[in-house]
């Protein structure tokens, strides 16, 4: 991977991001509100899943 790609993917995650917070704020900020209340052990298995489901989806496009 090039620093050119990257910089891509890195532009891509942001503008993925930045799209609930831009379109639904109202929605964005209460689904914010909601992970502030879940314990260590949620947020940590929620990260797990969520690089797991990264690293299939990657795989799955190379």
């Amino acid at each position: 991977m090039t620093g050119f790609d990257w910089l891509a993917a890195v532009g891509l995650l942001l503008v993925i991001e930045g799209i609930m917070p831009f379109a639904a704020p109202a929605l964005w900020r209460d689904g914010f509100r909601r992970m502030l209340e879940l314990t260590d052990g949620q947020l940590r298995f929620i990260g797990a899943a969520s690089m797991l489901g990264g690293v299939f989806l990657l795989m799955m496009l190379s």
